[in-house]
């Protein structure tokens, strides 16, 4: 009975140590999705400045510590597609995320099962 609840213990912790780092995989989606949310606010701030501007306007962009001159249109392309990069990668840590709550859920589950499994063990063997 006692090598039963070791084992039973050992899958315990096992299933502990795995709903511990899906928590953490979690927690590293939602950071690096609040990275992305930020700089697509910014690259859309950005896209608006720059409809504001008139066809002639000079517009600079930044490349190390040198200011580089850029043709308007080919500055919004540029901004959209950015903007197009981080809308698809938001839609991909979504699905990851899902993913992972799903896997979370599961995993607590198996966790509160071998929790009974194994109190009903030890009340077993201590009687």
């Amino acid at each position: 009975m006692a090598a039963a609840v070791k084992e039973l213990q050992r899958q315990l912790e096992l299933r502990a140590s795995e709903l511990n780092k899906i928590q953490k995989d979690i927690s590293k989606n939602h950071q690096v999705r609040r990275q992305y949310t930020i700089q697509q606010g910014e690259n859309e701030m950005v896209i608006k400045e720059l409809e504001l501007l008139k066809e002639d306007a000079n517009v600079f962009k930044l490349i190390g510590p040198v200011l580089v001159k850029q043709d308007l249109v080919e500055a919004k392309a540029n901004v959209n597609k950015r903007i197009e990069y981080i809308t698809g990668e938001l839609r991909r840590l979504d699905g990851s995320l899902k993913s992972l709550e799903d896997q979370q859920g599961s995993k607590r589950e198996e966790v509160l099962k071998l929790q009974q499994r194994l109190q009903s063990s030890k009340a077993k063997a201590s009687a």
